[in-house]
């Protein structure tokens, strides 16, 4: 499976895992049917539904239209038979949720923190939200894992942080130990804006095979999707936009330690910097957004500006990746359209025609419920993987 596309497994060899990856789609079908899209036998079709359906995971759809003799059963994804409890956190806040076995939320939450408190006191209020929507809620389906996406590196093999620098007495705490605690299920971490691709990709593309999403916000940062999977990297590094040298950048220091970086001169924090040097009060993506919305000249040539120097950027990413779709997300993008023609204008000028000949570029679709959508998606993916479905099955 490739995160979360769905194939015909090989002739014969469909274990109860792979059977639903089928009836994932969400098309009902009888045994016969199901018998002829995956060559087995019809009663390996019937033994492996036995499994399913004694699990929850599959439920009757009712019968095939006939015409004449005995109705044929048909059979459809419960995806209500178990839960996903999804995180999003940021430096202040985090979003919460209950999902379905498709990602979709029974129940969100916004919640206000201070990352600053540390691991034991971040997770102990993920913990307790979550304990206390399935309370509220009467959510009563067995629960299939936890996602958390957290505003730093993560080392995704082992959900630990790794040197995230505005997370102080994170690095290397091990999040999924703490949190299953409370929920003694699987639990998997991954950096925000990973998560936010895969939201995306979840929600609003889930045919693209090989998209870029950028997160324009206090940072700027970006999330990779190949062949359908969410590309991680060697350590988890993949997709550090931010840091790259930016054309126009010159020396101006980034917080990183080094300078030009992009992040110095086209984040929403360097947009409100370069307006206040200007004398035109602005301090977040927020003030900036605001200024453009109300008609500010400099403030939109600004935003300009810098998808101007975000598309110089991603232009090398097109040639070297080959995307065919980019979508920007983050708190600057709500500025809309002013920030998307500069990176469009940058992009097109700077990659070659083959390149970008069937390349969108858009804006998000999941807007700020991205990251939790993505780590939603992330528990279903693992969780109905065959592998971990079958072993639970056995």
């Amino acid at each position: 499976m490739q995160d979360g596309q769905i194939t015909t497994a090989p002739l014969g060899s469909t274990s109860p895992g792979e059977l639903l990856r089928l009836l994932r789609d969400g098309q009902a079908r009888t045994r016969a049917e199901l018998a002829l899209e995956t060559g087995l036998a019809r009663s390996t079709v019937r033994s492996r539904l036995d499994a399913l359906m004694d699990a929850g995971l599959v439920s009757d759809g009712g019968n095939a239209a006939t015409t004449g003799g005995r109705p044929a059963s048909r059979f459809v994804f419960n995806a209500g038979a178990r839960l996903a409890l999804a995180a999003d956190v940021g430096a202040t806040h985090a979003t919460v949720a209950v999902t379905d076995l498709t990602g979709e939320p029974l129940v969100t939450e916004k919640l206000a923190l201070d990352i600053d408190d540390g691991p034991d006191a971040v997770l102990g209020l993920l913990t307790e939200t979550w304990r206390r929507l399935v309370t509220e809620h009467g959510l009563t389906a067995p629960v299939a894992g936890a996602g958390i996406g957290l505003p730093g590196p993560v080392e995704h093999s082992t959900g630990k942080p790794t040197h995230p620098p505005i997370m102080p007495g994170w690095n290397g705490y091990d999040v999924p130990a703490k949190v299953r605690t409370e929920f003694p299920v699987s639990v998997l971490v991954d950096n925000e804006v990973n998560l936010m691709a895969l939201g995306e990709h979840a929600r609003g593309f889930p045919a693209e095979q090989n998209m870029i999403f950028v997160k324009v916000a206090t940072g700027i940062g970006s999330g990779l999707i190949s062949n359908g999977r969410l590309h991680r990297g060697d350590v988890g590094a993949a997709g550090d936009l931010g840091h790259i040298l930016a054309p126009s950048a010159g020396d101006v220091p980034c917080r990183c330690g080094n300078s030009g970086c992009l992040e110095a001169v086209a984040s929403g924090t360097a947009v409100a910097a370069k307006l206040r040097s200007a004398g035109i009060e602005a301090t977040t993506s927020a003030d900036v957004v605001a200024l453009v919305h109300a008609g500010n000249l400099a403030a939109g040539q600004q935003v300009r500006q810098a998808g101007r120097d975000i598309g110089e950027v991603l232009a090398a990413s097109v040639s070297l990746f080959n995307p065919s779709l980019i979508v920007v997300g983050g708190s600057l993008a709500q500025a809309g359209e002013m920030l998307l023609a500069g990176v469009r204008e940058a992009i097109y000028r700077r990659s070659l025609p083959l390149a970008t000949e069937h390349l969108r570029i858009v804006p998000s679709q999941a807007g700020a419920n991205a990251g939790v959508l993505g780590a939603a998606a992330m528990v279903v993916r693992h969780a109905l993987s065959p592998t971990v479905l079958d072993r639970e099955l056995a």
